[in-house]
């Protein structure tokens, strides 16, 4: 019974997405969360008109409705996040963003000033994601400066809009290690935006953060992160063939604020967290340091784009025993006292196959993305007793398989199925894999 209403509600669904799209026009390109009015692209060419026209102020923005399925009730997902304990399917808002640029160009129509707001709203509620500024020097053409709260520089996928991302979701280790993707702080950009061949495919930028980003109301520490890195602006390789890619690296760290923190060690032939209150003081730094880099490969045919993108990361983090999230707020024990701090080695990474089909409207999407937040343990290592071992320590291995079709310029659908698999434990209910599939059809409205 459950499957049949289930299905009728996605017939229904559908029919009312495919009635929509014969109403909506327009052409966009991929556009990424820091670079809307780059000059050197069609669409910020056609902002800028957009801007100048309307007194120097553009209006856009997106609503992604969408319908899921789970394989059983209150599933834990970052497919848009957990199900309700009770649920198995839903209908949600996902995102639903508006974003106000303000922009000024000199005499020359170079670059200048620019600023931009952008909020999102769906059933939980408003709230921020952009509220930044940037300055462009025009002397010599290569500096530029960004201050407030806007996206890390630190990765592809981390900066991919989430209007032009293939796949609904970012991967796991994304939406855990860069949550919201924003932070507070200053970044410095340096690339050759003058008419010299001299660097020209090259960006470097680099910044310092708070570090909590939006998961917190304030900065709850001195100690701020530095992220940086060096892009590959598409090269071409052949009549048809395009790289692009980069280097990131990000430094930084967390107070230590309890007597004690834990570090992995080994005991008996088992990894354990161990509790450690010599090797860095109280008040002094718990690390946090990563590391990654990323390649796109793109090629044209008559069959239309194929596209191949992969990005790697690993470092180390601090964060709680019950997850690997760089925590919001510095949380208390029972007794008044801090809670301790883990530090974890990780790794984990991001594939993409896209693939048009016939034409562009057409898109195939294939993706699998893994994070393993505890390098040093796996398997039945964890849960063993003693081993101060949890549910946060557990490698997830994601396979996503989608199809896209671009009705139009401002409407576009997304088919598309993850399962995903955790390693089998000793843990109560991640003994073997748990049931948390999903499937997401969703439409994106687009203005």
């Amino acid at each position: 019974m459950m499957q049949r209403r289930t299905g009728l509600i996605f017939s229904i669904y559908f029919s009312v997405i495919l009635l929509v799209s014969l109403l909506l026009p327009l052409s966009s390109e991929a556009q990424f969360l820091m670079d809307i009015l780059d000059t050197t692209k069609e669409l910020g060419k056609n902002s800028y008109r957009t801007l100048d026209r309307y007194n120097h102020i553009r209006i856009s923005g997106y609503l992604q409705p969408q319908f899921q399925v789970a394989s059983s009730k209150g599933a834990k997902t970052y497919s848009g996040g957990d199900f309700a304990e009770n649920s198995d399917n839903r209908f949600m808002l996902r995102r639903g963003r508006i974003r106000f640029d303000y922009a000024r160009t000199d005499d020359q129509n170079r670059n200048k000033l620019q600023f931009v707001f952008q909020f999102d709203g769906s059933e939980r509620g408003v709230f921020i994601r952009d509220f930044w500024g940037r300055y462009w020097e025009n002397k010599w053409q290569v500096l530029s400066v960004t201050t407030g709260m806007f996206a890390r520089p630190f990765g592809f996928e981390v900066n991919l809009s989430s209007a032009d991302r293939e796949a609904p979701e970012r991967g796991r280790m994304s939406q855990i290690l860069m949550r919201t993707e924003r932070d507070l702080g200053v970044m410095v950009t340096l690339e050759n935006r003058g008419s010299g061949e001299a660097w020209k495919f090259f960006r470097l930028e680099g910044g310092f953060f708070n570090g909590q980003g939006l998961t917190g109301p304030q900065e709850y520490d001195s100690y701020k992160d530095f992220i940086g890195q060096l892009a590959i602006k598409p090269v071409k390789l052949g009549e048809r063939l395009h790289l692009s890619g980069g280097l990131q690296f990000f430094r930084g760290g967390l107070v230590k604020n309890a007597k004690t923190h834990f570090r992995m060690n080994e005991k008996a032939g088992l990894p354990v967290f161990e509790a450690d209150s010599l090797s860095i003081r109280q008040g002094g730094k718990l690390p946090r340091r990563y590391s990654g880099v990323n390649a796109q490969l793109r090629y044209r045919s008559g069959w239309g784009t194929t596209e191949i993108r992969g990005e790697y990361w690993r470092g180390t983090q601090s964060a709680t025993q019950q997850s690997s999230e760089t925590p919001g707020v510095l949380t208390l024990l029972p007794d008044g006292s801090y809670e301790p701090l883990f530090i974890r080695q990780f790794y984990g990474g991001f594939f993409y196959f896209l693939q048009h089909i016939v034409n562009e409207k057409h898109q195939l999407v294939v993706k699998f993305d893994w994070y393993d937040p505890n390098s040093k343990a796996s398997g039945r290592q964890i849960g063993s007793i003693g081993t101060n071992l949890n549910e946060a320590d557990i490698r997830f291995n994601t396979l996503g398989l989608g199809y896209v079709h671009y009705l139009n310029d401002n409407l576009k659908i997304v088919l598309y199925h993850e399962w995903i698999r955790n390693e089998s434990t000793l843990l109560t209910g991640y003994q073997q894999d748990k049931p948390d599939n999903v499937f997401t059809l969703r439409t994106q409205l687009r203005f």
